[in-house]
């Protein structure tokens, strides 16, 4: 069997959830009935980052929604919950949304483009 490069897993994981775009995003920002969960670490958002994002790595995403893991945030325990993914570029957010996918959240995308498409449309920056 041939093995996945990185190219291919995030490919898969696109393939399997559903993204939005930067200026659909960019509507619903401000409307608390979405969670907007920046997957960077915290130097790139720390650097800037989308007003109201919170910041939750992707390599401590899954422990972070689990209600059983002691630091766990309770703003991701609901599987129900409108979650928007981004990234710098829009990779590790798919492959957060897959992720989270498969432990059961019905209503998780993945911004295209990630941050870089958001710099890219001018949009504003927090800090």
């Amino acid at each position: 069997m041939e093995s996945l490069t990185l190219q291919n897993l995030v490919s898969d994981a696109k393939n399997s959830i559903a993204e939005i775009n930067v200026s659909k995003v960019r509507q619903v920002s401000q409307d608390k009935t979405y969670l907007i969960v920046d997957v960077r670490e915290p130097g790139e958002f720390s650097q800037g980052h989308i007003e109201g994002a919170i910041n939750v790595p992707r390599g401590v995403l899954e422990f972070r929604a689990d209600p059983s893991y002691p630091g766990g945030i309770p703003s991701l325990y609901d599987k129900s919950a409108v979650i928007i993914l981004y990234c710098r570029s829009g990779a590790r957010s798919a492959l957060a949304a897959q992720s989270l996918t498969i432990l059961g959240y019905k209503a998780v995308v993945s911004m295209a483009g990630g941050f870089l498409a958001w710099q890219e449309a001018s949009y504003p920056i927090a800090s």
